[in-house]
């Protein structure tokens, strides 16, 4: 691994940011909003964001990734690795610590005997665990990495909106 690692280093890169916010209304009503932005070559190509209702933050983390990979799936050049930026812990340490292998292995249950929550965006990102191409790095939230701040603002721009124009016609605390 640590030499597939090195000349990974050493490829042409495919990188993108992601991050994920969630809002609440009340103690129930969440607002999410997730984004990615992909650069080549230390310069911005693609950025996008999304939201959505009733949703928790990680959720909004996954789902970022999940939108990432599927930009790089579409847009990787050639011999071109794509390496993943996330602050989420939870994104990051399925894939450096392999939990998703006990899980897929114990029938989407995890080591608490529940079943893995945002399994339906797991199965998407899964494959591209094992994939030489495809490398998830954690990135400290909140600090000096601009690229991360940046997706934290439009996140937090999409979660915000959502809530703002709320109207409470969806009972979305069921």
């Amino acid at each position: 691994m640590i030499q597939e690692k090195r000349s990974l280093s050493q490829m042409a890169k495919l990188e993108i940011y992601t991050d994920g916010s969630c809002k609440k209304l009340g103690s129930k009503t969440t607002f999410g909003g997730w984004s990615f932005i992909a650069l080549r070559d230390g310069v911005r190509i693609y950025e996008t964001a999304g939201s959505e209702y009733g949703t928790t933050n990680q959720r909004m983390e996954l789902l970022a990734v999940l939108n990432a990979l599927d930009f790089a799936q579409k847009n990787r050049h050639p011999n071109e690795s794509v390496v993943i930026y996330s602050d989420s812990a939870y994104a990051v340490n399925c894939y450096q610590q392999e939990w998703y292998i006990g899980w897929q292995n114990n029938g989407w249950v995890n080591a608490k005997g529940e079943d893995v929550k945002n399994q339906d965006l797991w199965v998407d990102i899964v494959p591209y665990f094992d994939n030489f191409w495809y490398y998830f790095e954690k990135v400290q939230g909140h600090s000096k990495n601009y690229w991360n701040n940046e997706c934290d603002r439009l996140a937090q721009i999409e979660a915000q909106t959502l809530k703002d124009n709320f109207r409470g016609e969806q009972n979305l605390d069921g």
